[in-house]
């Protein structure tokens, strides 16, 4: 079986290699299960789901999004797709504010907004606004509307 036909992974993330000692849970290890969950923290309206399922109020709920602060450590964050929302969320959930106003639609709506804001100042490429290279089309990906005006 070659490689090509396993699941998709990201460049950015290492791939995780099982301990087979380990017990699975319904065929998956410990591990897979809390980076699944961790990651699923990334999304605001996930957040705001687990808000309305009173989730937020549970203390053991609350001890185990403790637990999962060993997913801040540089050797587990390097498995993360999105570990500055995720580190974000694992933060903010700590705080009994947050998970009450967590609730009101418009918090996970700034949230969102907030973490798309972030991404494209990341990945901005700011050399063009000191004249040091200009972008081409395909690099901001944007149309130019052409002299004829056609696109």
């Amino acid at each position: 079986m070659n490689e090509a036909s396993g699941p998709p992974t990201t460049p950015s993330s290492p791939r995780f290699k099982p301990d087979p000692s380990e017990s699975l849970y319904g065929g998956y290890t410990r591990f897979e299960l809390e980076l699944e969950f961790v990651t699923m923290l990334s999304s605001p309206l996930y957040l705001n789901h687990l808000a309305s399922l009173k989730l937020l109020q549970a203390p053991d709920f609350l001890a185990y999004l403790q637990y999962l602060h060993y997913w801040t450590r540089p050797e587990y964050i390097k498995y993360l797709s999105y570990p500055g929302p995720t580190i974000r969320a694992l933060e903010l959930l700590q705080e009994e504010r947050f998970r009450t106003d967590v609730l009101s639609p418009g918090v996970p709506l700034a949230l969102a907004f907030r973490e798309i804001f972030d991404r494209m100042i990341e990945t901005f490429d700011t050399r063009w606004l000191h004249g040091s290279t200009v972008p081409k089309e395909d690099e901001i990906g944007v149309y130019m509307l052409k002299s004829d005006g056609q696109q």
